[in-house]
């Protein structure tokens, strides 16, 4: 656990050029701690320790600003740039080596107790303010711009941005 915890470290030293050491990332970042939060919140999730999952999840929220539902599935080295506002919900898959800025909505489409969430495969950049609603796949290596929403899949190594979220890289 404590090799996870400091690669969890060392990778949002690499990502954020404003990071001055791993003392400040551990001590300073919500984005990190929502999601060391969400590995104990999700395994007592997988256990049936429901309310408690839901209650642990709620005061990350309160303290950090990200919420992440406990039944959510996220990879290793996920990484939440600044972090307020960031909605991840039930049945939203991340992959590894995944980072979201502020702002980010992993949303669903239906009140039904389906898969209603976005899948998130490895290595996809998601921009501040991005929604993405329902079941649909982010490929792998993917980046979907700042203020986009999705709601169809997108495919691999592609980037999509706007208003209705549009292939914006050359083919």
């Amino acid at each position: 656990m404590l090799s996870r915890l400091r690669e969890d470290v060392r990778t949002m030293c690499e990502r954020d050029p404003a990071a001055t050491g791993s003392l400040e990332v551990v001590c300073c970042y919500p984005g990190l701690h929502a999601v060391w939060a969400h590995q104990f919140a999700h395994w007592l999730w997988t256990r049936d320790v429901r309310v408690l999952a839901r209650f642990l999840s709620h005061l990350v929220r309160i303290v950090t600003g990200v919420e992440i539902h406990p039944g959510a599935t996220i990879g290793r080295r996920v990484t939440i740039d600044h972090g307020m506002g960031v909605v991840i919900g039930e049945t939203a898959e991340i992959g590894d080596d995944v980072h979201l800025y502020h702002g980010v909505t992993l949303g669903g489409d239906r009140n039904e107790p389906v898969k209603r969430h976005p899948t998130v495969e490895d290595e996809v950049h998601i921009g501040a303010n991005a929604t993405l609603l329902g079941d649909i796949t982010i490929g792998e290596g993917a980046a979907v711009g700042a203020g986009s929403v999705v709601t169809k899949d997108v495919d691999a190594n592609t980037t999509v941005a706007g208003v209705p979220a549009e292939r914006v890289d050359e083919e």
